[in-house]
């Protein structure tokens, strides 16, 4: 079985786009797209720094543009991607590429969607001072009392024993100053706090545009952040898209869903690693891939042909 993913805001790294742009028609795919965001995104992946690739407003989209062009390349054409998969899932702003790939959104309506969520989200993390920590270790039962008595939410719940706090910045300083027992913290360069009820504007200005879009049913399984769940109705999801701009990621969940279903290679989109090293514990026996650069697109190829049940004679034991 096999299981596309697509990465959140923070996998992004000045030029990791460049590679992608040197494929035939990718330059004049870019063009159109960044019309439809408002952002140049061929300067944006290739010759921009850290810093200006760290704006909320500019990763989003440039991120969604990213896997969008590797899937491209990938299946050939994004509309023949649901038959070539077995399930997709996102992480976090990742959930609209995964949308796209399972024909729910068009690329113009995902590149649309995340060009507002970008802007929205920044603007509400500018409103307030925000932020987010990453707590790495400890009792999961600790780490989340701990967090729920400063006041933190924890926004991105990644499993192997990973979560992500996030609230004021007070609320987070508190908690470095009384960390859980035997875990270590570590604070994210992100804008404020994600998924947490400080990103409600957000979710409101999302909505007003999500309105407009006419989205269609998965073709393959779609997984959603907010609770692991197969989505089987394209309204369902898009609504879950706009909600859980102000609620937590449960990546755990969506893990033990992937588990449950019997996934046996995981295709990580551009730009790769985090979730594949997630999955390196969490799906232990799986065959991953981080897709970095069109040169591992052969290998990709060679997981697909041989994993996808649609594509690959079903083994004694698969689902």
């Amino acid at each position: 079985m096999l299981v596309i993913v697509a990465p959140g805001q923070g996998a992004q790294v000045p030029g990791f786009l460049a590679p992608w742009l040197e494929l035939p028609g990718m330059a004049d795919r870019f063009d159109r797209w960044s019309e439809v965001v408002g952002l140049d995104l061929k300067r944006y992946g290739t010759t921009a720094d850290a810093d200006e690739i760290r704006d909320t407003a500019v990763a989003q989209p440039l991120l969604v543009a990213a896997g969008l062009a590797a899937a491209t390349a990938l299946f050939g054409d994004l509309d023949s991607a649901p038959a070539s998969i077995d399930a997709a899932a996102g992480h976090s702003v990742g959930e609209l590429t995964a949308a796209s790939l399972a024909g729910v959104l068009s690329p113009q309506d995902a590149l649309m969607l995340v060009a507002e969520r970008g802007r929205g989200m920044a603007d509400a993390a500018a409103a307030t001072a925000t932020g987010m920590t990453a707590v790495l270790g400890g009792d999961r039962a600790e780490v989340l009392a701990a967090l729920e008595s400063h006041g933190l939410t924890p926004a991105n719940d990644n499993g192997s024993g990973q979560i992500v706090a996030a609230g004021t910045t007070e609320q987070l300083a508190a908690l470095a100053a009384d960390p859980p027992a035997r875990a270590r913290l570590r604070s994210l360069s992100v804008a404020g706090a994600f998924h947490t009820h400080h990103m409600a504007p957000a979710a409101d200005r999302v909505s007003r545009v999500a309105k407009g879009i006419a989205p269609a049913d998965p073709r393959t399984r779609l997984l959603s952040n907010r609770d692991g769940a197969v989505v089987a109705g394209g309204s369902e999801y898009l609504d879950r898209l706009v909600e859980q701009i102000s609620s937590p990621v449960r990546w755990d969940s969506c893990t033990e869903t992937l588990a449950g279903l019997g996934a046996t290679a995981i295709v990580e989109l551009p730009p790769a690693g985090t979730l594949t090293g997630l999955a390196k514990r969490g799906l232990p026996g799986t065959e991953r891939l981080a897709v970095k650069s069109p040169d591992d697109l052969d290998r990709a190829r060679e997981l697909v042909r041989d994993h996808a049940e649609g594509t690959a004679p079903r083994q004694e034991g698969r689902p």
